[in-house]
């Protein structure tokens, strides 16, 4: 009895110790982006990112968690704007801040997750007017420690949050295309 349970001891740690090694050699770093073409000028559509105020039209996370508390600080919109949030499991806490803000054309966001995992990735949205319209990427990188690339191997992240992009930039197109957003709109 005491040599099978050695021998599956000894078995269950190579396995543990193959599954570590697979899971160190993933990438440490990660990068998701979805990009969409919204009918309406490239001001109103930065408009509806550069305020955070405004995030509540199109985030898809404001939707999953009605009761989420938010609080505001720094100057209303652009550089320095901070958005933090506290909510469900769905949608966890964190802190975002508009590190960088290039009217009409790109805001840089550093995104401070305190649960359920901590992390700080970087998320950028560029705008560009391509035949009317405004052409918007949303992207989201940084770098994963061993417990994400754990969660990697088992979960495809790409297109869970790249989904999650998806359905954000739909509903901004909906807003933008439905609005007069305007630069100075509360």
């Amino acid at each position: 009895m005491g040599r099978k349970l050695g021998i599956a001891f000894s078995i269950l740690a190579a396995l543990v110790a193959v599954f570590c090694v697979v899971v160190a050699l993933q990438p440490a770093d990660f990068r998701i982006e979805r990009s969409a073409s919204i009918d309406a000028p490239p001001e109103n559509v930065f408009a509806l990112v550069n305020n955070f105020r405004h995030w509540d039209r199109w985030s898809p996370w404001a939707r999953r968690d009605p009761e989420m508390t938010a609080a505001y600080e720094g100057p209303e919109a652009g550089a320095g704007a901070v958005y933090a949030w506290a909510g469900n499991n769905e949608v966890g806490e964190g802190r975002m801040t508009i590190t960088e803000s290039i009217p009409h054309a790109r805001i840089e966001i550093q995104l401070d997750f305190f649960r359920p995992f901590a992390a700080t990735n970087t998320a950028v949205f560029t705008f560009a007017e391509s035949g009317g319209a405004t052409s918007v990427t949303w992207s989201m990188e940084g770098r994963n420690n061993f417990l994400a690339k754990a969660f990697n191997l088992l979960m495809d992240m790409d297109a869970m949050v790249g989904g999650d992009f998806e359905k954000g930039l739909a509903a901004m197109k909906s807003a933008a295309e439905t609005s007069n957003t305007g630069e100075s709109a509360p």
